[in-house]
């Protein structure tokens, strides 16, 4: 393999440090570009910046390819399109958050995009970000992900699913826990990165994601058992508002990952994804950053 040179935006958290490593262990040289607030991978060379306030510091560098992960808004790709650094290839981490939930589902990636009521100005500020690399990176590729999971997972997600079934406590659904959710693991994510940067297909946007879909209750029973745990499901009634004790939005979408199929045809099974997330959460339960409070919640009023 010739050694390939990454730019990668982030490094230190959930998806860009679960990348990261991932592109050093296959041999990648690869730089990282953040605050330097956490530690960094071993094995990368840190840039330790402000995205925003890049001065002169990627002038006349070269990369392979920029992997930009932790771009949100235009101001965040144009600052770093605009640095002075030389790139051959792009790609941008966006979301599944540009499509409007009122879109025919599942979404493709040929329907038009538009402001979500449910992610707000997360979705249209990814989607402008989209719009300034169609315009002034022709060649960049981006990415639509459903709901990431995995080793290094920073959000309260499965994270409390599992400590639920650790504290051997009942588990609240929403209704009959029929909500659908997409998922896609991290390492499915840079699987494809490579396949991307390896056959340069000439579609420039992908809907990523596990191609089967996941109830609520099927997830959580999943999540229960990889815990070695039996869980015992109690129905909320839906006029109670689910963020207050669940970890997902009300909210179910579906995206049709057929493009990313004809390429990858195989993605991970998700109790195998979920199962070395469990065995890293165990032994790191500490790392989610924010523990909401649905177990308080929960008690005191449900």
């Amino acid at each position: 393999m010739t050694l390939k040179k990454f730019l990668l935006t982030g490094g230190t958290t959930f998806v860009s440090k679960y990348t990261a490593e991932y592109f050093v262990k296959k041999g990648y040289d690869v730089t990282v570009l953040n605050r330097g607030s956490r530690p960094q991978v071993s094995g990368v060379t840190h840039i330790n910046c402000d995205r925003t306030q890049l001065g002169d510091l990627l002038r006349g560098k070269h990369f392979d390819a920029i992997l930009d992960i932790t771009a949100y808004t235009e101001e965040h790709v144009r600052t770093l399109v605009d640095s002075g650094v030389c790139f051959e290839d792009y790609i941008f981490i966006s979301s599944s958050a540009v499509y409007p939930e009122t879109n025919a589902q599942p979404f493709t990636e040929e329907q038009d995009c538009g402001r979500n009521s449910i992610w707000g100005d997360y979705g249209t500020n990814k989607l402008q970000a989209e719009e300034y690399l169609r315009e002034n990176v022709p060649n960049a590729y981006m990415l639509r992900p459903p709901y990431f999971y995995g080793k290094y997972e920073n959000l309260y997600r499965e994270g409390f699913v599992f400590d639920c079934a650790m504290r051997d406590r009942p588990f609240y659904l929403p209704g009959d826990g029929s909500m659908k959710l997409q998922f896609f693991h991290v390492r499915d994510l840079c699987r494809f990165v490579e396949i991307l940067l390896e056959k340069h297909p000439e579609r420039k946007v992908f809907n990523v994601g596990n191609p089967e879909t996941v109830t609520v209750k099927e997830w959580a029973e999943l999540c229960y058992r990889i815990a070695g745990k039996t869980p015992r499901f109690v129905s909320v009634d839906r006029s109670v508002f689910q963020r207050n004790y669940f970890c997902f939005h009300d909210y179910e979408y579906v995206l049709d990952v057929s493009r990313q199929s004809a390429l990858m045809p195989d993605t991970m099974p998700l109790e195998q994804g979920l199962r070395e997330e469990f065995e890293w959460f165990r032994d790191n339960p500490d790392s989610v950053y924010r523990r909401n409070p649905y177990m308080e919640y929960i008690d005191s009023n449900l």
